[in-house]
């Protein structure tokens, strides 16, 4: 089944299909206001398991629709990232409702995240810099994740909006 997405029947709803020619026909804007064909859309409650299986599903669809081996790859890794953030900070472990739009804009995928956790300090993302590790046997364990989403990803935005943050990223196809 292709571009699956989970029903209208709020966070918990019934997984439904979307066909590929509905899917490519679909230039509306979707709930974040990123234009292009939906390929994929999932709401969810954040946990580790859950993240897992949406992340195996969004690779099938992204399989199943012909994407670059590449793209399908770094798509995985930054959502990956993204979404664990989510839930180890955003929401500190609790249970909390995540939102996940990709979209085909032509150049890339599109990719949306919602939440309803706390907001960035500041309200402003995490940069790229890398701790400095001496010696090397002292690596942490953490603390990669924003220089992957960053080196991976282009047209990084982010924002505040009625109390939900959103995340917007694009993954190049090539």
């Amino acid at each position: 089944m292709a571009g699956r997405t989970l029903g209208s029947g709020g966070w918990g709803g019934a997984r439904s299909g979307i066909g590929a020619s509905q899917r490519r026909r679909s230039g509306a804007l979707d709930g974040a206001g990123v234009p292009g064909p939906l390929l994929f859309h999932r709401r969810f409650v954040a946990g580790d398991q859950t993240t897992r299986t949406v992340l195996e599903d969004l690779n099938a669809t992204l399989c199943e629709d012909g994407l670059p081996p590449k793209a399908i790859s770094n798509a995985e890794l930054i959502l990956a990232e993204v979404l664990n953030n989510v839930v180890e900070h955003a929401y500190s472990g609790d249970p909390g409702l995540i939102e996940l739009w990709v979209r085909d804009d032509g150049g890339g995928l599109a990719c949306t995240i919602a939440d309803q956790g706390v907001p960035f300090p500041d309200d402003v993302m995490p940069g790229s810099d890398l701790a400095a590790i001496t010696p090397p046997d002292l690596l942490p364990e953490g603390g990669f994740g924003w220089h992957i989403i960053r080196s991976l990803a282009v047209e990084l935005h982010h924002q505040r909006r009625d109390g939900r943050n959103l995340l917007a990223l694009k993954v190049p196809l090539g």
